[in-house]
């Protein structure tokens, strides 16, 4: 792996993100974090749109752009902040999915209600509306970084993992997720995973699973 690989992975993943409907026109940002620096799309861009090239490098530990004059998303500070704060996350999504807007403008909590859900995201946490682009926001997003799936009220969706892969899909899993129970909410309660119920699927023999169906999503 080099920074040229991760530059295009991020390009693959940003295409998949804008084919996928989970972002429209300069929407969102991705970044993946290679050997202490930070690669984040531009300002600006679609991100369909983004060359390998164009991806900004931000040393992590200084915040300093150590490469191209693009200007990083106006979301720097929360990819940023959490690279820094937890130390195994590989790569961030932040997207603007139309089923996870919905659900923050009725809900906040996302209960798990299917074995996919459990094993590929756990527990998904909610912020309440802040000002994009802010400090604020940064902050807000850091106190719960610990978790892989954070909605943001009125605002969209950020998912973490150890590597693009991992964070991207769990991005569709959550929009999955919110379009289930938007759909099932219409027409009574809908039935969750109980406790139980979950930590089987969440426990380490279900490790086998998680990889399994995270290959089968390639």
């Amino acid at each position: 792996m080099s920074s040229q690989d991760i530059r295009l992975e991020l390009c693959k993943y940003a295409q998949k993100t804008v084919s996928n409907k989970l972002v429209v026109g300069p929407g969102g940002n991705l970044s993946a974090r290679y050997e202490g620096k930070m690669y984040l799309s531009p300002s600006g861009f679609a991100l369909d749109e983004i060359q390998p090239e164009q991806w900004v490098e931000v040393d992590i530990e200084t915040g300093h752009i150590t490469d191209i004059g693009l200007r990083p998303s106006s979301e720097v500070l929360m990819h940023l902040y959490a690279y820094r704060q937890n130390p195994n996350i590989g790569a961030m999504v932040h997207t603007h999915p139309p089923y996870c807007i919905a659900f923050t403008l009725v809900e906040k909590d996302l209960p798990i209600m299917f074995p996919d859900q459990a094993a590929l995201v756990g527990k998904t946490v909610y912020v309440d509306y802040v000002l994009p682009t802010t400090d604020k926001l940064a902050d807000a997003v850091v106190e719960k970084i610990e978790h892989s799936s954070i909605l943001l009220g009125n605002h969209g969706l950020v998912t973490t993992g150890r590597n693009l892969r991992e964070a991207y899909y769990r991005t569709e899993v959550v929009e999955e997720s919110a379009k289930i129970f938007l759909i099932a909410k219409a027409i009574k309660e809908p039935k969750v995973l109980t406790k139980e119920e979950f930590e089987e699927i969440a426990s380490l023999e279900s490790e086998a699973y998680r990889i399994e169906l995270l290959q089968k999503m390639k």
